[in-house]
């Protein structure tokens, strides 16, 4: 009896096996038609493919969605897909990343500012969100929440161009006249005759 049970998990054991190998076959082949159909700007028909296999614990089919839908200029559905992607890989900035492009195509300004905080959260010295962050509160005339995340990402790129820029006119409308004054110049230093340095320092009294 004994042995008769461990055969049949064993069986069992080696049919799971073949099923996921045929279930991995078939979505290879599904996301080889959807490449090939984006190739040819036949969405509809590239989504059509990967959700006659939909799983909704599949990371890269539901990935897979979110890019075909906003290449289609579906923001909704794209950011439904991306947002499932986000449940299942909690850990990842990957998804995160993914989900901003339908949002800033849907102009959902709100859930672009949440989702930069999200990646913040995970990658806190992400320079790039950082200074991308700092743009959302300094259009919105917020410069100290700027500073704030304008200030990491000078940190750690000192020389970046975009980062000093914006760090300077932050303080200069914060009214760090100093501060502002010496960032210009470092402008300057690594870009001469720079148009927006020279404005800034025109300006400061």
């Amino acid at each position: 009896m004994e042995f008769l049970k461990k055969s049949l998990l064993v069986l069992c054991f080696f049919l799971v096996i073949q099923v996921d190998a045929q279930d991995t076959k078939t979505l290879q082949i599904a996301f080889e038609k959807s490449y090939s159909l984006e190739s040819k700007y036949l969405y509809d028909d590239a989504i059509r493919v990967i959700k006659e296999n939909y799983s909704e614990k599949s990371y890269p089919v539901n990935t897979r969605l979110g890019w075909l839908y906003y290449l289609n200029k579906n923001y909704t559905s794209s950011i439904y897909y991306y947002k499932k992607a986000c449940q299942l890989m909690p850990a990842a900035t990957e998804p995160l990343w993914a989900l901003l492009s339908p949002e800033i195509g849907a102009e959902k300004w709100s859930d672009v500012e949440k989702t930069y905080l999200k990646i913040i959260k995970l990658d806190p010295k992400n320079a790039s969100a950082n200074y991308k962050l700092g743009m959302i509160y300094y259009y919105r005339k917020n410069y100290s929440k700027a500073k704030k995340y304008f200030d990491v990402s000078l940190n750690l790129y000192p020389l970046d161009y975009d980062s000093m820029n914006m760090s300077a006119w932050t303080n200069f409308y914060l009214g760090n006249s100093n501060d502002a004054k010496i960032m210009f110049k470092k402008i300057l230093l690594v870009y001469p005759n720079d148009a927006t340095a020279l404005e800034g320092l025109g300006l400061i009294k």
